[in-house]
């Protein structure tokens, strides 16, 4: 045995190289662990100077019935779609959903997590901000309380990922728009908020390719989650200067679409089908106000319930399992594409 010291559960966790919820597990009920992961564990505690407080294991094994739920920016219609489906799944198995927006900032995100540990919860659906989050400070919290990521993906935290394949979205209205009509411009922000518009940008540039087009990117500033004004803007500026090279615009989200239809309307611009249209718009995401733009939006849609569902199903087994469900899993749920007025 090292002289080495060991505070708590979540250091002797950090140093057998062993998640925080496994070794908990492991304390709990030995036999419930893996054959290879009791072994390293035993081998730590062999190694460093470490004894579980069981008062304090015992404690923690009185898990409260809250479950939270962590989004980005609940003003958003699609995480307040998917939070209120999140929400009703919890409630009818029995839980207390805790429901809490990061409000786009990472000190808000972090705050969230650590009045989320305080209360004990049973475990955690996290939609994570991503690029700005402190990742130290999510990995921490992740070790501590069983937690499933969802949306947005940071690999690596977490027990399982739950989201929507960016790349179908794409495909789809890519596909779509070239069969058509003429090939789309892709309009997004320079630096986006949400990590998924990373993902969808690099899936419109492969689908081009495929269909041996060359890509159009236009990316306007803004920062923040005010994105409506933000693709009103930048579309009086692109409208402006001529970078819309085709008369179809494909949006990274339907909440730039929204904005991209205002500055159309201020301009006195026609968006739809016709022969007698300036543009055609599309987006990604099923934003739920989308089918009551004017026009309506093309877009291709989430599949809320499924995200949802399966998320809830995930989080429900890492509790029951003690904490940890082995090599952490990813899902990923194809989106429809749903035609209306607008393209």
């Amino acid at each position: 045995m090292t002289d080495q010291k060991v505070r708590n559960m979540e250091e002797f966790a950090a140093l057998s190289g062993i998640s925080r919820p496994t070794v908990s597990k492991y304390f709990n009920d030995p036999a419930s662990v893996r054959t290879t992961t009791r072994a390293k564990i035993e081998d730590a505690l062999a190694r460093f100077d470490f004894r579980p407080n069981i008062y304090a294991v015992n404690q923690n094994r009185r898990l409260t019935k809250n479950i939270g739920i962590v989004v980005p920016y609940l003003a958003d219609p699609f995480f307040a779609e998917i939070a209120r489906n999140i929400e009703q799944l919890c409630i009818a198995n029995g839980f207390r959903p805790i429901l809490m927006s990061s409000h786009g900032g990472a000190d808000q995100e972090c705050d969230n997590l650590d009045a989320l540990r305080a209360l004990k919860p049973a475990g955690v659906l996290l939609a994570p901000l991503g690029r700005i989050s402190d990742k130290r400070a999510l990995e921490r919290f992740c070790r501590d309380v069983p937690t499933v990521l969802f949306d947005s993906n940071i690999e690596g935290l977490g027990e399982a990922f739950i989201g929507s394949d960016n790349a179908s979205f794409v495909n789809q209205t890519v596909d779509y728009l070239c069969r058509s009509g003429e090939p789309p411009c892709f309009f997004e922000m320079r630096t986006p908020a949400n990590p998924n518009a990373n993902k969808r940008r690099v899936s419109y540039i492969e689908a081009m390719h495929r269909h041996g087009l060359e890509p159009v990117l236009i990316s306007v500033e803004g920062d923040g989650w005010g994105f409506e004004e933000i693709g009103r803007r930048g579309a009086h500026s692109a409208i402006a200067a001529g970078d819309f090279k085709t008369n179809t615009i494909l949006c990274s989200n339907d909440r730039l679409a929204i904005g991209v239809l205002a500055a159309c309307f201020e301009r006195e611009l026609r968006v739809g089908r016709g022969a007698d249209c300036d543009f055609r718009v599309a987006s990604h995401d099923g934003h739920p106000f989308s089918r009551f733009t004017c026009p309506a939006l093309t877009t291709a849609a989430h599949d809320y319930k499924a995200v949802a569902s399966n998320s809830v199903e995930k989080l429900f087994q890492l509790i029951e399992s003690g904490g940890s469900l082995g090599d952490r899993t990813e899902a990923l749920f194809p989106a429809h594409l749903i035609v209306r007025a607008s393209a």
